[in-house]
């Protein structure tokens, strides 16, 4: 599948691009939110499974109304646990550690951020998980889907459209970027995801990418390692990565980055 293939419904707000692969259906949804957040419904037979949940309050609403002639199985909720009136009957599926982040861990920690930065236009309330799953095959209203545990919550993939769904890549963006591991930990799965030969990569802020994509942020992550290791201190290495870097996005994740790489 061609990541640029899709059609696309204008929205109030965001818009959605819709990728048909026959018997399946992917529905990206770009919010336009403040934090450019992406949702996505994998749908078949007319039956859909949302990945993650958008969070603010009238990006809710009008996913709700999109959603109006698709019967909801259920919600993945990986790294996005905000954002908890939205769909509030449906059933919502996460592994231990993810639940653990959204309602007491990092993932909290960015929530209360985000509530407080801005206020009452941000869904803080966290999705109450009520099934628990663990890695491995799972179906969910006749989608199959395989749960690959990470460090804070889990990445998903879709077999039968061949995409998988992560949490973060952003060819042409920063990211945040905890350290050298932490580079090295993302550079192993996109290498991983380049041997599986996926045709689209999902993540939460960026629209759908590919594998050339993925290999464009192995280069990233590996200059990123090249600056820090000769940067004196954090001001220098963002002066490097944004001479190398002029015209990405993103600043406020490449500051969080200076600060774990020069903690």
């Amino acid at each position: 599948m061609n990541k640029n293939k899709y059609t696309t419904v204008k929205l109030n707000k965001g818009k959605m691009n819709i990728y048909d692969f026959g018997k399946m259906k992917l529905h990206a949804y770009k919010t336009n939110d403040f934090i450019d957040d992406e949702v996505f419904i994998v749908e078949k037979e007319g039956k859909g499974i949302i990945i993650e949940s958008p969070c603010f309050f009238d990006n809710n609403k009008e996913l709700t109304e999109y959603l109006g002639d698709i019967k909801i199985e259920g919600m993945l909720i990986s790294y996005h646990g905000a954002g908890a009136t939205f769909m509030p009957n449906a059933p919502k599926y996460a592994t231990q550690n993810a639940a653990k982040y959204s309602e007491n861990g990092g993932g909290k920690a960015l929530v209360d951020n985000f509530q407080n930065t801005f206020g009452d236009a941000f869904d803080a309330s966290i999705h109450k998980i009520t099934n628990t799953i663990n890695e491995g095959e799972i179906n969910i209203g006749g989608i199959n889907f395989i749960i690959k545990q990470t460090n804070d919550a889990f990445d998903v993939e879709i077999p039968e459209i061949n995409a998988v769904y992560t949490h973060m890549l952003g060819h042409d963006c920063h990211s945040i970027v905890a350290g050298t591991d932490h580079a090295n930990a993302i550079i192993g799965q996109l290498k991983d995801y380049i041997n599986k030969n996926y045709s689209l990569i999902l993540t939460s802020h960026y629209t759908p990418e590919d594998l050339k994509d993925a290999e464009t942020k192995i280069s990233y992550l590996e200059k990123l390692k090249h600056f820090a290791s000769v940067s004196e201190n954090a001001e220098e290495f963002k002066e490097n990565v944004k001479k190398q870097y002029p015209d990405y996005s993103g600043q406020n994740y490449l500051d969080m980055t200076a600060g774990f790489f020069f903690a």
